[in-house]
């Protein structure tokens, strides 16, 4: 019996198929089968053709085909059903080389493969496949016989247990037998590793494959190091346990040969839409050569680092966000194997909680902070840090406007304030009685006053009066006074209260000038000269002259100095002020034709300097040096690479025998000079990549990046993961830029006074800093990062990596040859995240001091 194209066949007991393509048919038809064998309807489908075979009650598609029932898909290019045995079987499509075009595949539920030939029974769910390729998360597993029983378990006969997506592996693990439970865990007989098929004799007795997705407790491996001030060691031995779906702990520690140890806790929290954060405890015991030596040390530390976030989302208004990093002043300078960390000298910490009222102008901040120096060993605590602001208020202003709005209703006032406690002391010397002497607090308060007025000259000229009134309170007095039989300088500490005040008035003249210059026949079409002017006039009263007196600071020289030198807040400086203020900004553009494009679009602007100029005043009530120290700025971007910003600061009058200013002009006795030149300073930096090999892949690494360091589950981890980032370059080395190249130059001097107040003394500083990568092949890859201080003619910093991309594993050689901590390591591990453990690691380090 045969059908015609296009028609839909079925019998009399109702067996169903789908409408054939029209230009297909089937020649032979006839099929009687049972409605009730099966638990649902089986659906089924060919691209190509379907044959229905009578006598045997089988049915077999070719082409694309897909078959359905309840949640099983089956495609492949060509399937069998067997309504007798209720067995479907689906082959794959070879070429004539033998080579696989399609593969048959299965999916149920999670439960997912590829196979040549697949043998499933609908009604007992029992299958059995060959040549199988199935993923668990990161896993792949290969077997060439399996056996599915149910739908979550499968066993499998000479499985390959790896992580290389590949048809052929670079590498696996090998196992004669293997139970797989689907997304959960698979459990194998004795294993060996092989790489590119050939096996390698280290065999273990069992295998125990975690398969779950998320998070799961488990023991962390320990990794080898060898450094000559510690000797011998394992970092990182421990055990990390999930408490539930929103804590999770990690403990684990480091022990070296020559009695060195640190232990570390490390718990992590976080709630959906509401909070995240992570801390860290550490305590660490060095020890230094050995007891008796000259240079022996035993020394106890720790370190503690919290971070928490809260999401703006939880309670609108209100925040709540901690950054700690508090510790032991010689936690970081002891830390072996970690360069990155033995220079950090600065630590700090902020804990914040602010407050806005909606439909309420003022808003609330209370913190606390520290921050200590670990070089100096100082270390200085503010608590309770209270700040209280209040948004500019327009008294005058009509609630419902009419018409155009009054001058005066523009009228505003605000008014900002902070409350600060501090304690300052010194870890190698902590005293109880101490540390309240060192006690301080104090209070700034500032009311600033402004009036919006209209622009005049038909909008030319933008005028700003501003009134604000200052006042601080403070809790010491510090003075200086000359010991003529010590022949030194005495200082003395008074506690009180005190304050300070300040008041201040200005008119502000705000305008622009455009100058632009045409060319003819060129393919620069014009430049342009933008000038901002701005003139101010300002009077300050003097209302701080009592806080100041003036001492003999060495002999013959005489200094003026504030009585509230040193304090939280430093006071306000003497002398009235009564002059003008001016600014003089400049930039400059110009516009040109590029020949890629036509039209409108073949103009381009460019910005030549992106601001040039100069700052000053003159003060008419200062009795002597009236005129205010130049400030020159300067500062551009060249063909869109190379950024150039510069600073100085000219001093216009000339100076005595010990290097202080006196009231004569520098272009005053003979020689025109505008001034001198008392600082000064230089930054150039430049950074050129070459173009992705693949662009699509730069973005999707670009996009996940940002994704991963703006996810707020992972704020309270972003820190440790650039740290990292920083101590392991090889593992983040983008193979996808064939070079890249980071150059940065500074320059700077000053005059800084002597300590014996003698005079003057010029400090220059000037570096190099750089970093680059460039690929040798597709699969090599070269990077360096350095520092050079160019004022000792010294390589301060340099570190060499070489990385070699393998696929699924990664090659990292990094040398540190100078230096004061020089180090040597040699890693190759798998990309796998659940593999990284599975390491072969070689780092030595070395001193230099």
């Amino acid at each position: 019996m045969t059908t015609e194209p296009g028609v839909k066949a079925m019998d009399t007991a109702g067996f169903r198929t789908d409408t054939l393509p029209p230009t297909q048919k089937v020649d032979t038809f006839s099929l009687r089968v049972s409605k009730d064998t099966l638990e649902a309807p089986l659906k089924y489908q060919a691209a190509d053709s379907a044959v229905i075979l009578i006598a045997v009650k089988r049915i077999i598609l070719y082409g694309k085909t897909q078959t359905d029932y309840q949640d099983i898909q089956l495609t492949a290019p060509k399937v069998e059903l067997d309504q007798g045995r209720q067995l479907v079987i689906a082959t794959n499509l070879k070429d004539s080389g033998g080579q696989v075009l399609e593969p048959a595949h299965f999916k149920s539920g999670e439960s997912e493969f590829s196979s040549d030939t697949i043998l499933y029974n609908f009604q007992s769910q029992v299958g059995l496949t060959k040549n199988t390729y199935s993923q668990q998360g990161e896993i792949l597993v290969i077997g060439d016989l399996a056996k599915k029983v149910n739908e979550n378990t499968t066993f499998i006969q000479k499985a390959r247990f790896t992580t290389c997506m590949l048809d052929e592996p670079h590498f696996a693990f090998v196992t004669p037998k293997m139970k797989v439970v689907n997304q959960k865990l698979a459990v194998s007989g004795p294993a060996h590793p092989e790489f590119e098929g050939v096996p390698v004799p280290i065999y273990l007795p069992f295998g125990f494959y975690p398969l779950s997705q998320g998070r799961h407790s488990g023991f962390l491996p320990p990794q080898f190091a060898n450094n000559e001030r510690w000797g011998l060691g394992l970092e990182g031995l421990g055990y990390y346990k999930v408490l539930n779906e929103n804590w999770d702990a990690k403990v684990f520690g480091n022990i070296y040969s020559y009695g060195g140890w640190s232990i570390n806790f490390n718990p992590t929290y976080r709630k959906r839409y509401r909070y995240s954060g992570n801390l860290n405890f550490s305590i660490q015991t060095t020890k230094l050569n050995f007891k008796g030596d000259p240079d022996y040390l035993k020394n106890k530390s720790f370190l503690l680092t919290w971070s928490h976030n809260v999401d703006s989302r939880a309670r609108p208004g209100t925040t709540f966000s901690a950054s700690v990093n508090a510790g032991s002043t010689q936690f970081n300078q002891l830390i072996p194997n970690n360069t990155q960390l033995n220079f950090q000298n600065q630590l700090g910490s902020s804990i914040t909680y602010s407050k806005s009222w909606t439909g309420k102008p003022y808003n609330l901040t209370v913190s606390a902070n520290h921050n200590q120096n670990n070089r100096t060993r100082l270390i200085n605590l503010s608590l309770p840090d209270v700040g209280f602001t209040v948004n500019t208020l327009y008294p005058f202003q009509q609630k419902e406007g009419v018409g155009t709005a009054k001058w005066y209703e523009k009228l505003g006032i605000g008014y900002n304030g902070n409350i600060r406690n501090q304690l300052s002391f010194y870890d190698s010397a902590f005293n109880l009685k101490r540390l309240i002497d060192t006690l301080q607090w104090g209070a700034q308060h500032n009311f600033p006053i402004t009036l919006a007025l209209p622009p005049v000259l038909n909008g030319a000229v933008i005028i700003s009066p501003t009134v604000s009134y200052s006042q601080v309170w403070i809790a010491q007095q510090f003075r200086r006074s000359w010991n003529t039989a010590l022949q030194k300088v005495d200082t003395t500490i008074t506690k009180g209260f005190y304050q300070d005040h300040q008041a201040s008035f200005s008119l502000g003249f705000n305008t622009a000038l455009f100058g632009t210059y045409s060319f003819k026949k060129s393919r620069v079409l014009a430049i342009r000269h933008v000038v901002r002017p701005t003139l101010s006039l300002n009077y300050r009263p003097d209302l701080s002259k009592k806080n100041f007196y003036s001492d003999t600071i060495f002999p013959g020289v005489t200094g003026r100095f504030s009585l509230f030198e040193g304090a939280l807040y430093s006071g306000f400086s003497e002398g009235r002020t009564g002059g003008l203020g001016f600014q003089f900004d400049n930039n400059l553009e110009m516009k040109w034709r590029s020949r890629k494009d036509t039209g409108e679009q073949a103009i381009k602007k460019v910005k030549l300097i992106d601001g040039f100029g100069f700052t000053t005043g003159y003060n008419f009530l200062r009795d002597s040096m009236q005129l205010d120290p130049i400030n020159l700025y300067f500062r551009t971007t060249l063909f869109e690479k190379i950024s150039i910003t510069a600073n100085s600061v000219l001093d216009p009058y000339q100076t005595n025998a010990n290097g202080f200013p006196i009231d004569r002009y520098a272009w005053q006795g003979g020689k025109f000079r505008l001034g001198r030149l008392t600082y000064g300073s230089v930054a150039i930096s430049t950074s050129f990549r070459s173009k992705p090999t693949d662009e699509k892949k730069d973005q999707k690494q670009s996009q996940q990046l940002e994704q991963m360091m703006q996810d707020p589950n992972l704020r309270g981890q972003q820190q440790q993961l650039m740290d990292f980032m920083q101590q392991n370059p090889g593992q983040f080395v983008d193979f996808n830029i064939p070079w890249q190249l980071n150059l940065g130059y500074s320059l700077s001097f000053s005059n800084r006074i002597k300590p014996d107040y003698s005079g003057f003394a010029t400090e220059v500083n000037s570096n190099l800093n750089f970093s680059g990568s460039f690929n040798l092949t597709t699969k090599w890859n070269v990077s360096a990062n350095g520092y050079y201080d160019i004022s000792s003619a010294k390589l301060q910093t340099f570190q060499l990596s070489i990385n070699r991309e393998m696929h699924c594993w990664q090659l990292s050689i990094n040398v540190t040859p100078v230096g004061l901590f020089r180090s040597f390591n040699f890693s190759i591990s798998p990309k796998a995240s659940m593999l990284q453990d599975l390491r072969i690691n070689r780092t030595r380090f070395f001193t230099n001091f």
